[in-house]
């Protein structure tokens, strides 16, 4: 009849194991009742094209593809290649992303009865003595017996869990783990990120060196042939000093360029895994190519891909689901505890049947005076959780600003790079008009020195300005999270 009432009670706990403590999480709005651009658009002006920003939906998941392939360019998409082959932070990323895979299965081991083999307090082979005045009948016993003890013990351990402890655990577990996967794609986008800027720094920085050390070969030509008119007495001291000074003064420029192609060089080594000291890229191609045209108007929905907002969503519903850990401590917790095993003072009788023993009820922990203890954790509970809201609002906030940043210096640069090209037209004009008076004795050298350091200057911020916009491209595909193509937009499945 116990045994009926014990097994009774065992099922009805498990049929009230229906429940779990705590908030069900739902996904909050980015920011309440605050309207936010339904397209991407800095000519938008303020008060028109605007809705309340819609629930989040992350798309993480979906495939982001080679954005790198839209520049057209095989010696990046070989580096690119490189570094999430060989890159060691994305390594490092992964290994988290297998800890946190481990640490769900680790959460819901805690649904299963636990069984531990041997283990007793006084060891499986025991030898002891009794007391000689132990007690026998409110007596010293006058008797000491020493024999020897061998225990095969199985224990049993498992919490019901009624109040839904283990479960909102192994929740916050499942979400912790499917933030680590977007975690990786952070940085896995980061990384790609980074080496088609550093890479583009490189062709720049080349560029840059080929375009100086043509300039240096035009005015080492400009000093012979003021030295040669100075022989003819056309030319004076001065003008054979100014060109020799526009001769060094270029010359001096190179240290500095090949230093910076060199770091850059080893920064992308860094990233693609190898050694610095035997990497090489292939330089032949220019930074003068097409710049890939972002549209001007892009639908908000981009932002879904943006792993880093998944990530922050995924970590709010593990913290609201550390809520419900929190509040089950103030239930009781209901355990059965189980023994059994083979225990015999012969070895020779250790194994036998008769040998056998077993125990098995519940048990019942009431928290009754904690001093505040439970109080505190949900407090804490509930403090993170509006700290992963915050964090996750902010995320997309950023995430607004960088792809307007973005958007911007697309449109202001290719203004700017338009403009350039037209001030590096006329500084050659300038230049040529320069040389050709001088050459007619019509003005000093000081104005041919001026003129080229003009065209230096103008031709030099022309490629700069090249780079700068491969670059800003670049930082707006991190942006988006993806690319910007129509197909990349996010779509649930079988839609």
């Amino acid at each position: 009849m116990k045994t009926f009432f014990t097994i009774s009670a065992i099922t009805l706990a498990a049929g009230l194991a229906g429940c779990a403590v705590g908030p069900d999480y739902h996904r909050p709005v980015a920011l309440p009742g605050q309207p936010l651009p339904k397209k991407f658009s800095e000519e938008t002006p303020a008060g028109t094209n605007l809705v309340v920003w819609k629930i989040a939906e992350p798309s993480s998941h979906l495939p982001h593809g080679e954005w790198w392939l839209g520049f057209n360019d095989a010696e990046l998409n070989r580096l690119e290649t490189l570094a999430l082959t060989n890159n060691q932070n994305l390594a490092a990323t992964a290994a988290r992303f297998e800890q946190s895979r481990a640490l769900v299965s680790a959460a819901r081991a805690d649904f299963y009865p636990q069984f531990t083999l041997g283990g007793t307090p006084n060891g499986d082979i025991t030898r002891q003595r009794t007391s000689f005045n132990q007690p026998n009948q409110g007596k010293a016993s006058g008797v000491s017996h020493t024999y020897d003890t061998f225990t095969a013990p199985i224990y049993l351990g498992w919490e019901i869990d009624l109040w839904g402890r283990v479960r909102r655990q192994s929740e916050a577990a499942r979400e912790r783990f499917v933030a680590s996967v977007d975690d990786y794609e952070s940085a896995r986008l980061a990384v790609t990120a980074e080496v088609a800027n550093d890479y583009f720094a490189f062709r720049t920085l080349a560029d840059e060196y080929l375009l100086v050390t043509n300039t240096i070969d035009a005015y080492r030509h400009s000093l012979e042939l003021t030295q040669n008119r100075r022989h003819g007495g056309v030319a004076s001291d001065l003008d054979v000093s100014q060109a020799a000074t526009q001769l060094h003064s270029a010359e001096a420029q190179l240290p500095d360029i090949k230093l910076s192609r060199a770091q850059t060089l080893h920064a992308l080594a860094i990233l693609c895994g190898e050694s610095p000291g035997s990497f090489i890229v292939a330089t032949g191609r220019s930074t003068s190519g097409p710049v890939p045209e972002v549209p001007p108007s892009l639908p908000s929905e981009l932002l879904e891909h943006r792993p880093d907002i998944a990530s922050a969503e995924r970590r709010m519903a593990a913290a609201n689901a550390e809520i419900g850990v929190a509040k089950a401590a103030f239930f009781p917790t209901v355990r059965i505890n189980g023994l059994a095993g083979l225990q015999s003072v012969d070895s020779s009788t250790w194994f036998d049947w008769p040998s056998r023993f077993w125990s098995v009820g519940p048990s019942v922990e009431l928290p009754l005076f904690t001093g505040g203890l439970n109080r505190s954790r949900l407090t804490q509970a509930h403090a993170a959780y509006a700290e992963m809201v915050a964090d996750y609002r902010q995320t997309v906030l950023t995430a607004f600003g960088e792809v307007e940043d973005g958007l911007a210096a697309q449109q202001l640069l290719t203004e700017k790079w338009t403009a350039e090209n037209d001030t590096v037209d006329a500084a050659r004009r300038t230049l040529a008009i320069a040389t050709n008076r001088y050459k007619a004795g019509l003005v000093t050298y000081l104005d041919v020195a001026t003129a080229q350091a003009d065209a230096l200057l103008h031709e030099r911020t022309l490629v700069e300005l090249q780079g700068t916009r491969l670059t800003a491209t670049v930082n707006l595909v991190k942006a988006l999270g993806c690319g910007w193509q129509t197909n990349a937009i996010p779509r649930p499945p079988g839609k």
